[in-house]
């Protein structure tokens, strides 16, 4: 498969006291990053190579991403990175407007202080990461300022049903990609719901929340149905940002 020949270098062979762990990050990445892009076999005998380990560690793998939704083990066929729907992502972008609403609500009644001091030095990574065009890290940044958001709401159901669709959220982000236009307006979302935070106002908080996520839905399902031209005056092949 000529895409995966092209996978980053930077993969190296894992050590065997993370091997597991460093097994599923690996993938994961590949598959957000659209290394191994939807619908796309799975390529184990080039990935044990790759990363040097054995097909057990592998498959075990294998099995955590099918947990997330990001990987279909097909009898007979091996693993195939799962498709993305967009009909079925605006369905739950639909559901996570009103948990982001409720999250954002509830966090401001239950955290504490120090959680908030956490998510103020989170912010503020995050803007430095925007300054800086780090895509990966801001995305990175972005989903666990998001989860803390939820935990701080100290709700167990919650965190669950958040969990349950986070994933699927996840990755229809990761596939969509961006203008720089759209990026600076995510990053001055973050930057209105943390004011409400501030100032522990639970439902402008609740309500800004909502709304960046109602947001990011629009960017992403548009830019699943209709795949984004490059920005003028960048390369071809050259990755504008995504945000969330």
């Amino acid at each position: 498969m000529d895409r995966i020949k092209t996978m980053k270098a930077a993969a190296r062979p894992i050590r065997r006291a993370t091997l597991h762990h460093s097994a599923v990050e690996e993938l994961r990445a590949m598959i957000l990053d659209g290394e191994l892009p939807p619908g796309s076999r799975v390529p184990e005998v080039q990935l044990c190579e790759q990363l040097g380990i054995s097909r057990t560690p592998l498959r075990e793998a294998l099995r955590v991403l099918s947990s997330e939704g990001l990987v279909e083990l097909r009898p007979h066929r091996g693993a195939v990175v799962a498709p993305v729907d967009a009909n079925e992502i605006g369905a739950i972008f639909e559901v996570m407007d009103a948990l982001e609403r409720l999250a954002g609500t509830l966090a401001c009644r239950n955290g504490s202080d120090a959680e908030f001091a956490k998510l103020d030095r989170m912010h503020g990574q995050l803007v430095t990461q925007h300054e800086a065009g780090e895509r990966a890290a801001y995305f990175l940044t972005n989903r666990q300022i998001h989860a803390q958001i939820v935990a701080m709401a100290r709700n167990p159901a919650l965190e669950a049903t958040y969990a349950g669709f986070a994933a699927k959220i996840l990755r229809a982000r990761s596939l969509a990609n961006y203008d720089t236009g759209r990026w600076q307006e995510s990053v001055d979302e973050h930057e209105g719901f943390m004011k409400a935070f501030r100032r522990r106002d639970a439902e402008e908080a609740g309500a800004l929340l909502a709304d960046h996520s109602r947001r990011t839905a629009v960017a992403v399902i548009q830019a699943l149905r209709q795949p984004a031209e490059p920005e003028e005056g960048t390369a071809a092949g050259t990755e504008p940002a995504n945000a969330g």
